[in-house]
């Protein structure tokens, strides 16, 4: 089956309606993987490589039928080096946009934060938190700069992103891994500057 051109990460203008992310503590084993999972089926979007601290991401995009293929391959093959993973049918647009590099100036009078150990988890709970209540996800950052952490910002008023946050952790309570969350209810605008410039995984990884 003839492979679809890859889209270019980080314009924000895509879309489709699924994703799949596998998580390795083997660079080599996730690039056969990675490899496996892109002959396995058309894909819209694939983007793969290292992050800290010596792990392998691969993420694929498109449509839903040919990405949870892709994924159970990668399952398949690199099933010896599995660290987490996640397969997204009906990924809420606010998260891919997100995951594909687009940023939000803070503008909300509350700010929350959900800090994960694996990437993977950390999209999941982004998902959750932005179907299950009324909020904007100002940025997702995934693991560099990190130490391999995940790390999503939501934005907007108190009542909402202190349900969002919990709705968030509620989707990976069962997983074995960290999870660190804050919610600010008024946050000084000099930090939210800061906060607004500290992204690093798509403008750096991609340069």
């Amino acid at each position: 089956m003839k492979q679809a051109k890859p889209i270019q990460i980080g314009h924000g203008d895509d879309n489709f309606p699924a994703i799949a992310l596998i998580e390795f503590n083997s660079i080599a084993i996730g690039i056969l993987a990675g490899d496996a999972m892109v002959k396995k089926a058309p894909l819209a979007m694939v983007k793969a490589g290292t992050i800290h601290p010596g792990k392998y991401l691969v993420l694929v995009g498109g449509e839903v039928a040919p990405v949870e293929e892709s994924y159970n391959k990668g399952l398949k093959v690199g099933n010896e080096a599995l660290v987490d993973q996640i397969f997204l049918p009906d990924i809420h647009p606010q998260v891919l946009q997100a995951v594909l590099g687009k940023k939000t100036p803070n503008q909300f009078e509350s700010l929350g934060v959900i800090e994960t150990s694996t990437v993977a988890a950390n999209i999941g709970a982004a998902d959750a938190a932005v179907k299950g209540a009324h909020v904007i996800i100002l940025e997702i950052r995934l693991a560099d700069g990190l130490g391999g952490h995940g790390l999503t910002l939501l934005g907007g008023k108190v009542e909402d992103v202190q349900a969002a946050v919990e709705i968030g952790v509620s989707r990976i309570k069962s997983k074995e891994i960290d999870v660190h969350t804050t919610v600010v209810p008024r946050i000084d605008d000099l930090m939210s500057k800061e906060i607004d410039r500290a992204s690093r995984f798509f403008n750096i990884a991609d340069e």
